[in-house]
Parts: structure tokens; sequence; C-alpha cells
């Protein structure tokens, strides 16, 4: 027979490590064992880490999502959330905690005045006393509700660092895809500047023949008015440029204007030489931030339930104060210390239902939760689908283009010799041109979406948020501070 001496301590122990609500459990989802055009091969375990974008040779690129992993506001931003997350999870856990507050006073009584030594009075006096207070106070987690509070915590701290992570790949498909349209951009520009040289010379061709009494003055004028349609081209061109440009400096944390000069310096366009391995579906739920975001929230939102299924039960408390007190009045000096110390207990009886419609409400936020999982998984896997159906056709389209641009310039050549012989009018001249100007702004157009595809297929399977493979740490806590407005 078990002594009640020792009883009570273990019966205390047992109810301690009994945590009341559901167990968070990884959710399960079927998918496909491989992509609809992909392979049935696992993706390198070190997607993460993979600087895919590197695959484009283009250094300037490389430099500016080096530069901009560390300068980024948005990641920055993610980052100091982990500080406020970690902050909850000790908040989380102080319930469970004893708590020991302690204060002190010192106060000088009298009255004023003096008495009649006739009549019994007496001078007045002044009275000093100092005292002291602590007091001690501990919830007993008999049920697990700090317990579960604290692996909620835990939970959101998980779910900022994935945000974090998630921020990264969310900054790095920006910069890349804000890259591409810059370079594409450029290429126009330069496209149109070649078409302007040609069409000019077109016009001064026109202009020749209508001298020698070769050509009419309607065809001066229809040359006039193409050179005049790819003038009016280029300002739009250009100010695309400059948006892109501007974004890229904003992306990393630098005044719109401050790599406007850095990247005028024309490159060629994107055009992505990587292997196409996009892994298998089950991948995903492993590389994708935002999925692990998602499942961390889950598992918060399970927490919640045992938080609020805890505060059905009894509250066992554990409290005790002491004050000590020193009175030194006109007369004899005395001590007093009064003191306490005992358990309560409270126990909810009615509160109209709401403690029980707080389970209800911590149970559907966690089915949103799981929800909102599943959704995740889900687009994730359309994206990646998606994706890979561009890239595998993007390559045929760019080559059919540039077959199409050799094939409209030879006629070009073709039909402006036959011109100058005069064996043809100047409309096959001009129609010529626009066949060329059309086809290879198709093409730069082409090459511009191939490398946006390969981008956002890389983005989507989640490679490249971590390329030098260290883990994501959270930044010393920095308290703002006002800058000052000088005053003229």
């Amino acid at each position: 027979m078990v002594s009640p001496r020792f009883a009570s301590p273990a019966l205390l122990l047992l109810l301690a490590s009994c945590s009341v609500g559901p167990d968070h459990v990884p959710p399960q989802i079927q998918l496909p064992a491989k992509f609809g055009e992909g392979t049935a091969k696992p993706a390198n375990a070190s997607v993460t880490t993979t600087a895919w974008w590197r695959g484009f040779r283009d250094k300037k690129l490389d430099a500016l999502v080096s530069e901009g992993i560390t300068q980024n506001l948005s990641i920055q931003q993610a980052l100091e959330r982990i500080n406020s997350a970690q902050a909850q999870v000790t908040v989380a856990g102080a319930g469970a905690l004893p708590s020991l507050d302690i204060g002190g006073s010192h106060t000088v009584s009298g009255q004023l005045g003096k008495g009649n030594p006739r009549t019994g009075g007496a001078d007045a006096g002044a009275t000093n006393t100092s005292a002291g207070s602590a007091s001690v106070s501990w919830v007993l987690d008999l049920f697990g509700q700090y317990r579960r509070a604290r692996e909620g915590a835990r939970a959101s701290l998980d779910a900022a660092y994935a945000s974090a992570d998630a921020a990264k790949l969310a900054f790095i498909q920006d910069l890349a895809n804000s890259y591409i349209n810059a370079r594409y951009y450029q290429e126009r520009i330069a496209l149109s500047n070649g078409d302007l040289k040609s069409r000019r010379e077109t016009f001064d061709l026109t202009k020749f023949q209508l001298d020698a009494g070769a050509a009419s003055r309607l065809d001066v004028v229809q040359a006039e008015g193409l050179v005049q349609q790819t003038q009016a081209e280029i300002p739009g061109l250009e100010t695309s440029f400059r948006q892109q440009a501007h974004h890229i400096a904003t992306l990393l944390g630098k005044p719109a204007s401050a790599l406007m000069d850095e990247l005028k310096r024309s490159g060629p366009q994107p055009i992505y030489r990587g292997r196409l391995e996009a892994g298998v579906p089950a991948d995903l739920i492993r590389n994708r931030p935002d999925i692990r975001q998602a499942e961390r929230n889950l598992a918060a939102a399970t927490a919640q339930i045992g938080v609020a299924e805890a505060q059905l039960y009894p509250t066992l408390t554990l409290s005790g104060s002491i004050s000590p007190q020193y009175v030194r009045p006109v007369g004899p000096n005395f001590n007093l210390t009064p003191w306490s110390f005992g358990p309560s207990v409270t126990l909810p009886i009615l509160d109209g239902g709401r403690l029980r419609a707080n389970v209800d409400i911590a149970k559907s936020d966690a089915k949103v939760q799981y929800l909102a999982w599943k959704q995740t998984v889900l687009s994730a896997v359309e994206e990646v689908e998606n994706y890979i159906s561009a890239v595998r056709r993007d390559a045929r389209t760019v080559a059919s283009l540039r077959a199409q641009v050799k094939t409209t310039q030879e006629s070009l050549q073709l039909s402006t010799a036959s011109y100058k012989d005069g064996a043809s009018s100047l409309l096959d001249v001009l129609d010529a041109q626009r066949n060329v100007s059309t086809a290879q702004a198709s093409l730069a157009a082409a090459i511009q979406q191939m490398a946006t595809d390969y981008v956002n297929l890389n983005i989507a399977i989640g490679g490249g948020y971590n390329p030098d493979g260290a883990p994501t740490i959270a930044p010393p806590t920095i308290t703002p501070v006002a800058a000052k407005s000088k005053l003229n």
C-alpha cells in the first residue's frame, strides 16, 4: 500500500505530465509519383542551396542576387519577425513558472502642533515605519495549458523561419524576372534602333528614286511614315527599361535611380542553359518554405486546442507572501511580520458556454489551417506542372522564331535589291521590313518568356533560397532611432 505522504506528490507529478488536447501529427496528402511531364527521379536534396540562376551565365545577375539577399528590406523584415516569435516562446511558457514580486516602503508620520501639559497633552512626535513585502505564486500546469501554449509558440517560431525563407525565394524571383525584363527592353531598343536605321536608308533611297522619276510621292510618304512609327516606339521602350531598373534598385534597398548607369550597359538577353530537374511532387513538401510555413501554422493551431481545453479544468495555484514591518514611534519600537501561504483552486462552473465555444473555435481554426496547408501543396504541384510544360515548349518556340528571323531578313535583302533594280515596288520593301521587325520582336519576347518560365519553375520547386547553405538566423535586435530633422 502506498503511503498518502508519497501519493500526493506522485499524483501531482502525474497530473503535471498530462496535457489535454490533440498532439500534432504531420498532415498527409496523396500525391502522384511524378509530374505529368517530369521524371520519377527525386530532386537532389540540396535543391534549396542550388544557385540555379547561374545557369544564365550572367555575372551581373549573380552579383545582384548575392547583394540583394542581404540588403532586401522584405527579407530583413521577415528575419526581424523571428525575434518577435522567439520572444513569444518565452511569454507563452512564463505562466507555468513561479513568479516572485518584491517591494519595499518607508514612511514617516506624525502630528503638527504642541499639546498642553496641564491637560495631560504631550508633544506630537514622528513615527517611522519601514516595510517590505515578498509574494510568490505558482500556477501548477496540471492540464498542460502553458505547455500547449509554448508548443504553439515554438511552431509559430518555426513558421517565422519558413516565412523568412519564403521571402528570400520571392525576392530572387522578383529580381531575376525584373532583370530579364530589363534586358528584354534593352534588346527591343537595340532592335528598334536597327529598324530605324534601315528604314531611314529606305526613306533616303525612295527620295533618290523620286528625284530619278522611278518613285512616286506616295512611296516617299509611306517610307517616311514607317520611320516616324519606329521613332515613336523607342521612348515607350526606354520608359519600360527605366521602370525595371528602378525596381531592381528598390529590391536591393537603394534609391530608384542608383543602378541606372550600371544597368544601361547593355547585355545579352538571359538564356537558360541549365538542366530541367523538377524532382517529384513529394519533394515540394520538404523544399517549399511556404508549405513548411503552412504545416507549422497547423501545428500552432493544434496546440491552441489544448490551451482552450485546459481552461475547462480546475486551476491550482500555490501562493505565499511575507510582509515584515519595523515601526519606530516616539515610545518603544516594535516589529511585525505578517505572512501567509496556501494553495487555491479555481474551477469554472457557469460561464455561459464561453470556454466550450473557445474549444470549438480552436478546432475550427486548426481545420482551416489544415485546408490551407492542403491547398498550398496542391497549388505548388500545379505551378510546377505548368512551368514544366512551358519550359519544355519554350525552346521549340525560340528555335522556330530564329528560323523565321533569318527568312524575313533574307526576304528583305531580296526585295530591297529588286526595288533598287526597279523590278518591284516600295510596298514589297516596306512589308519585308515590317516582317523583319515583327519576327525580331517576337523572338526577343520568346527568349524573355523562356527565361521567365525557367525562373518560375525553379522558384516553384523551392530552389535557391539558401545558396550559401547557411541556416537562416535572426538578426540582433536593433532599436530604431528616429532621424533628427535639421531646421534652417
